[in-house]
């Protein structure tokens, strides 16, 4: 009898150690995969280079501006599309005063931002993409050079949040056009707050967008045509302030 319980004891203490391996084992592996699917690379904040990772930290070659961490991680699982809220997402709340020097170094990226505009009113997905095509041409081909201090820093924010909704509305259906617009909306009317523009600009508002909230857009005519509704509700809003 006391040898069928040594027996027991040794085995029951065999499948002790190896659990507790095991586990530690496990442990180690949980470590290992973590240290591998998140460590710091560096981008630049415009995205000069599209999605270009660097090991160090530095300048943009291209740029020059000063390279930002990024943590990576492993976004195989992850569905962009799904369950993504476009809606919720917040615009960065900035305090410019407005510039009322008369600036056509903005007009390229108002005209791109009128066609986006202009797409929706029509209920087009394609123009408003199309617009969303000129945007982007239009940021890279704006001359930073003449940007100095506090602005080329407001000014490399703005573009880089501009480019990023311009790109959603590139590859977006209209509704989520739409709610990248209302974000749009907010950088184009900081852009020209911050520059200035050349151009006679209306501030419009309706008060049913945004899930009845209220959001903002601009216009290149004194007649409301809502790209928010689109013909569901042409009409509804009303000019807030004239640019100009």
């Amino acid at each position: 009898m006391k040898k069928v319980i040594g027996i027991l004891a040794v085995a029951l203490l065999s499948v002790t150690v190896s659990c507790k391996d095991n586990k530690q084992e496990e442990q180690k592996e949980e470590m290992h995969n973590e240290m591998s699917d998140n460590h710091t690379k560096y981008a630049c904040p415009m995205k000069c280079e599209d999605d270009k990772m660097y090991d160090k930290a530095g300048s943009c070659p291209k740029c020059g501006m000063d390279l930002e961490a990024v943590e990576t991680h492993d976004h195989s699982e992850m569905n962009h599309e799904d369950g993504h809220d476009h809606g919720n997402s917040e615009s960065t709340e900035r305090e410019i005063t407005q510039n009322s020097t008369k600036n056509n170094a903005t007009s390229a990226m108002l005209d791109a931002y009128f066609e986006i505009k202009n797409g929706l009113v029509a209920d087009s997905k394609e123009k408003t993409a199309n617009g969303g095509n000129s945007l982007l041409t239009a940021i890279s081909k704006f001359d930073m050079s003449k940007l100095s201090g506090e602005t080329h820093k407001e000014y490399m924010e703005i573009a880089e949040s501009a480019k990023e909704h311009a790109e959603h509305i590139i590859k977006s259906p209209i509704d989520h056009q739409r709610e990248h617009f209302e974000a749009l909306s907010t950088d184009i009317t900081d852009l020209v707050a911050l520059l200035g523009t050349d151009k006679v600009v209306y501030q419009d508002f309706c008060p049913m967008a945004n899930n009845n909230k209220g959001a903002n857009w601009l216009s290149e005519v004194k007649e409301i045509k809502n790209p928010y509704f689109g013909s569901k509700m042409l009409k509804c809003g009303s000019v807030k302030k004239q640019i100009n």
